[in-house]
C-alpha cells in the first residue's frame, strides 16, 4: 500500500476516530508531510525498514494543552496493527529511527502531535504563514520545500496548512530567475573542464566533472519546471520523467572517452537551453553550441544564459545578490 493511502486511511478510521471518542471535536488540521520517502511517492516495500507505516501529522491550536493527553491516549488505545501494518515503532539502535514492529506494551507511535508555528519553524526555519522574504526562499533547502508542498493533507480545520503550502508552491519569479542563473552558473564554470581533462589524458577527472555536470543539469532541468529538485537519492526518481533526456545522461556518465562524453553533454545541453528560452523568463538566448574560444572544446557558454536571465530581474535586492544562489548551490559549488 502506497504510504500516503496508508497515512490517510490510519488518520480517518483509527487517529481521528479515537481522538474524538476521548476528548471531544477537537479543532485541527491533519497532514502526511515532511521527511519520508512516500511524501514524494517514491516508496517501495524497501522503505518498510525504517521509519515507514501508519503515521501522520496531527497540528493543534498553539493554546490547545491538551497535546500532551492526546499524544498518551493515541499511545494507550490505537489498534497494534492497522490494516496488517504494525503501528508501534521499535527501537533501530540509531537514535530517532524505528521500525514497525508489533508490540504488547504500549504503542510507540509516529502520530506527530504538534502545532503548525512549531512544525514550520523546525521544518524551514520559518513560518510561512507570515510571509516568505527573499532570504527564507533562500536558504531553505530544495529537499524542504519539496516536502512541505509534498504529500497530502487529509483535513484542514485550523487553516493552517493549505494557504502556506500554496505560499510555498514556488518560486516568486525573480527569485526564481535568480536560481536559474545560479544554476548555469554553476554550469558554465565547469563545462569547458570535460575536454580540458581529456585533452592532457586524464579521463578519471574528465568523468568527474561530467557527472557533476550531469547532477547541474538535471536540478536545472527540475527548476525549469517548477519543481523542488529532491536530494541525492531521490533526484534520478525525479527526474526519470524527462524520457528524452534520460538515455542522453546516462549515456555521458558510460562514456570512456572525453569526446563521447562531450558529444552527449552538446546534446543535453542544447535541449535544456530550449526549455529556459521556452519560459520566456528572459531574452532569447541562441540555444545551440560553440568552441570554448580558440580551444577545441564544445560547450553552450552557459553564462550566456545566467547572465540574460540576471539581466530580466526587475527587483534591485534580488539584482544585486552575489552568484552564490541558494543554499543548496552554495553548499555543492564546485
Amino acid at each position: 500500500m502506497p504510504g500516503l493511502v496508508l497515512a490517510e486511511r490510519f488518520y480517518r478510521e483509527a487517529v481521528e476516530p479515537l481522538v474524538r471518542a476521548h476528548f471531544g471535536e477537537v479543532p485541527h488540521s491533519a497532514a502526511r508531510i515532511g521527511s519520508g520517502s512516500e511524501v514524494l511517492g517514491f516508496d517501495t516495500e524497501r522503505s518498510a525498514d525504517h521509519e515507514w507505516g501508519p503515521r501522520l501529522q496531527l497540528f493543534l491550536d498553539p493554546d490547545d494543552t491538551r497535546a500532551d493527553d492526546i499524544r498518551t491516549a493515541l499511545a494507550e488505545h490505537l489498534p497494534k496493527v492497522f490494516r496488517g501494518y504494525p503501528t508501534h515503532f521499535a527501537d533501530t539502535g540509531d537514535e530517532g529511527v524505528g521500525h514497525m514492529a508489533v508490540t504488547d506494551g504500549p504503542v510507540r507511535h509516529r502520530v506527530e502531535v504538534t502545532d503548525a508555528g512549531t512544525w514550520f519553524d523546525r521544518q524551514l526555519g520559518f513560518d510561512p504563514r507570515g510571509g516568505v522574504t527573499v532570504r527564507d526562499w533562500l536558504r531553505a533547502p530544495t529537499q524542504r520545500l519539496a516536502e512541505t508542498t509534498g504529500g497530502a493533507v487529509f483535513h484542514d480545520g485550523l487553516g493552517v496548512l493549505t494557504g502556506a503550502r500554496e505560499a510555498l508552491r514556488w518560486y516568486p519569479e525573480d527569485v526564481w530567475r535568480y536560481v536559474l542563473a545560479c544554476q548555469w552558473s554553476r554550469i558554465a564554470g565547469e563545462e569547458a573542464f570535460v575536454g580540458r581533462c581529456g585533452e592532457v589524458g586524464d579521463e578519471l577527472g574528465s568523468a568527474v566533472v561530467a557527472a557533476r555536470l550531469t547532477r547541474d543539469l538535471m536540478r536545472l532541468r527540475l527548476l525549469l519546471d517548477r519543481r523542488y529538485p529532491p536530494y541525492g537519492k531521490w533526484l534520478g526518481s525525479a527526474f526519470a520523467r524527462y524520457g528524452e533526456l534520460v538515455p542522453v545522461l546516462r549515456a555521458v556518465l558510460a562514456a570512456t572517452d572525453w569526446r563521447a562524453r562531450e558529444d552527449h553533454l552538446v546534446t543535453a545541453y542544447e535541449s535544456v537551453a530550449a526549455s529556459c528560452n521556452a519560459l520566456g523568463l528572459s531574452a532569447p538566448v541562441d540555444p545551440t553550441t560553440r568552441p570554448y574560444h580558440s580551444r577545441p572544446f564544445r560547450v553552450l557558454r552557459a553564462d550566456r544564459f545566467a547572465t540574460a536571465l540576471r539581466d530580466a530581474i526587475t527587483d534591485p535586492s534580488i539584482a544585486a545578490l552575489p552568484p552564490t544562489g541558494t543554499v543548496d548551490q552554495h553548499h555543492h559549488t564546485p
